[in-house]
């Protein structure tokens, strides 16, 4: 389901089972919460305005503090499962033309 929320930060952390995830949100204080959850390796970008989900890791590709390889991969996976699907091209109609046979 699309939304038009929007979000001003931008970053990723290392959640308690290890793995690595982007997360976005409008408020950079959110480093406590989740520190205090568990999080770790927490890196959080001001984007200096208000973006969707998809436009901000697309501006978070090109920020100096997320060009590391572990931070390109999973921004790479998550443009590469969110990306815009085109307008599917409506499928050619195969005509088939009716043989006659004069007698």
């Amino acid at each position: 389901m699309a939304t038009d929320k929007t979000y001003s930060v931008v970053g990723t952390t290392v959640q308690p089972d290890g793995q690595l995830k982007i997360r976005w949100t409008n408020n950079i204080m959110r480093i406590k919460i989740l520190h205090r959850e568990g999080h770790t390796d927490i890196l959080l970008a001001d984007l200096g305005r208000e973006m969707t989900k998809y436009e901000a890791v697309k501006a978070m590709q090109s920020l100096d503090e997320f060009q590391d390889a572990k931070y390109q991969a999973v921004i790479a996976e998550y443009l590469e499962e969110k990306a815009p699907k085109s307008a599917k091209a409506p499928a050619a109609v195969a005509t088939a033309a009716a043989d006659t046979e004069t007698v």
